[in-house]
């Protein structure tokens, strides 16, 4: 066993350990709201899931279709947003509700929707993280696995850059980059471990953002059709059009960091090691995810031991939204 591991799972004589399990919800649950892009009203539906399952998305308006794979390898477009596709069923906007997911570590979910787009909510993942905390989170049979990094990997797009190194746990930091004097008066980098810091508190409700005047661009590609001031945080030259401000000193680059967890958590298990982004997006957060899928000397896969008299060796602090222990063997 590598040092590494160790830190996860020391085994005392004195002490009792279980594995790290996989973890789904415990009943359905349901919620309607508006794609920010198609502007369509699109109700969601979220399904417990079998152990090993994964996550995947299912369009009940489209006959016949077949479940996507939450996949960076399914990702078929990156335009303001992640999509994902399988023949040519399309679910777009995915990386909101992926982000909430890996803050609850949900590792088996059905997504059904009704139409194109995972509904917007607020602009954050913290209504996905409230409707799964209405009906709760149960444990399963199976032990949990993760993506632990043994090298460094990045991409860049001209000057943007991202990547993953090792490191014993999750820990992640972004760079903002943006010209303009509203943004000017805000934090742009930050810096969190998730082992010691909350991403539900933290995290989760950090806004979508944009430009006023950027607006009428975006609408005539057919994007932000469903943008308003109740699910994003909208600028003039002036400062923020919400009458109640910014939720964090730091919003805009927490978001980007939102966005960039939940592109990530496409590889379908949790990443243990160090995500650093500058000015990455959609597109290059997912040239990431691939890149680490084609570099397999750069990773392997590990499951971990957690103390559960003192709670220690957990390596992601995730939410503890429990409502039963559901030993499910279905």
């Amino acid at each position: 066993m590598r040092d590494s591991e160790n830190r996860f799972a020391r085994c005392g004589e004195s002490l009792s350990h279980r594995s790290l399990n996989q973890r789904t919800i415990r009943d359905p649950v349901y919620g309607i709201g508006v794609g920010v892009h198609s502007g369509e009203k699109v109700r969601i539906t979220l399904r417990p899931a079998k152990p090993n399952a994964g996550i995947c998305f299912l369009r009940t308006d489209v006959r016949g279709a077949k479940a996507i794979p939450a996949s960076a390898e399914h990702v078929a477009d990156t335009t303001l947003a992640t999509s994902v596709a399988h023949d040519s069923v399309n679910v777009a906007t995915v990386e909101h509700l992926m982000s909430a997911l890996w803050g609850l570590g949900i590792d088996n979910l059905i997504v059904e929707l009704s139409a194109e787009e995972v509904p917007i909510m607020d602009g954050s993942s913290a209504p996905f993280i409230d409707m799964i905390d209405s009906v709760g989170v149960v444990e399963q049979d199976q032990a949990r696995q993760f993506i632990r990094i043994t090298r460094k990997v990045e991409v860049n797009q001209e000057d943007a850059l991202a990547s993953v190194s090792p490191y014993d746990g999750f820990k992640a930091d972004y760079t903002f980059v943006a010209n303009h004097p509203v943004y000017d008066q805000y934090p742009k980098y930050v810096e969190m471990d998730f082992a010691n810091d909350s991403y539900i508190e933290h995290v989760s409700g950090a806004r979508s953002f944009g430009l006023e005047k950027e607006l009428a661009y975006a609408q005539s590609i057919q994007k932000c059709l469903g943008s308003s001031l109740d699910n994003a945080v909208g600028l003039s030259e002036e400062g923020v059009l919400n009458r109640e401000g910014l939720r964090y000193s730091d919003e805009f680059v927490k978001h980007k960091l939102l966005d960039a967890i939940g592109d990530l958590y496409l590889l379908g298990k949790p990443i243990l090691g160090a995500f650093s982004g500058y000015k990455s997006g959609h597109a290059l957060n997912n040239k990431l995810a691939r890149a680490i899928l084609r570099c397999d000397d750069a990773w392997e896969i590990v499951t971990l031991k957690a103390d559960i008299q003192s709670g220690a060796g957990m390596p992601i602090l995730h939410g503890q939204i429990y409502s039963e222990v559901n030993l499910s063997r279905g």
